[in-house]
């Protein structure tokens, strides 16, 4: 932990970063208007490509130390893709949330493939506060829902050739049954559209891990935030980068 703060008081800015990625969505009580004005008068002494420094030192750095308080998700996945734009080309951020629109995973993929699918399905069936999808009694594979993108079904093919999912594995491709997910992309398009594209795939990559990173934290993902506390989510950020108050 010392190597990463080593310079210029570098341990703070793991709070500036958490409520940078927050701006968007922080005001109402009055308790984010607070904070909000005191975060825009520490950027307003900084440089923005200092900023970008720092998100792009931090925002893996979160997404990392989050994963081992994040609560259980549920068995039922929602799973998609949705476009990001990198050098004026579109990339593709995979996505998975379950039933109760709680984040499982999320991958950038410079191709939307089977083979980006099917890493994308072992990255989420990786993580450890995910479950894998249930099949239901009658031998089917009701609880995965996705598009019809013609990548799905590649992917899950291949998964059952390694025997990584069940070989009654099937997949449930009606896109109106994922509603949930598509309005779980617009709250990360909010914060993104601003930017107005990134300037390099791996720029886009770190910066979409403390977007996503603070978006379960909103969700109350992470155990002892309650779903939109701003304020517990700085305090535990704070603690997790071991910044004194």
């Amino acid at each position: 932990m010392a190597a990463l703060f080593a310079r210029n008081h570098l341990a703070k800015r793991a709070l500036v970063l958490s409520l940078f990625l927050e701006l968007p969505r922080l005001g109402g009580d009055d308790g984010g208007a607070r904070s909000r004005r005191g975060v825009l008068r520490s950027f307003a002494k900084r440089t923005h490509s200092t900023l970008n420094r720092w998100v792009l030192k931090f925002a893996p750095e979160l997404d990392k130390r989050i994963r081992p308080f994040l609560n259980p998700t549920n068995d039922s996945w929602r799973v998609d893709e949705t476009y990001i734009k990198v050098k004026g080309e579109w990339k593709y951020l995979y996505r998975a949330v379950d039933s109760q629109g709680n984040t499982l995973d999320f991958m950038l993929s410079a191709k939307r493939d089977g083979k980006a699918a099917a890493r994308f399905f072992r990255k989420v069936l990786g993580a450890k506060h995910t479950q894998t999808p249930r099949v239901s009694r009658c031998a089917s594979f009701e609880e995965l829902t996705v598009d019809k993108n013609a990548a799905y079904p590649v992917a899950i093919n291949e998964l059952k050739q390694d025997q990584t999912l069940k070989a009654e594995t099937e997949l449930r491709q009606r896109k109106y049954l994922n509603n949930i997910i598509e309005q779980d992309h617009r709250n990360i398009k909010r914060i993104v559209k601003p930017m107005m594209g990134f300037q390099s795939f791996n720029t886009a990559r770190r910066t979409l891990r403390g977007i996503e990173a603070m978006a379960m934290m909103r969700k109350g993902q992470v155990k002892g935030i309650k779903q939109g506390d701003s304020v517990s989510g700085a305090r535990f950020v704070n603690e997790l980068f071991g910044v004194m108050a």
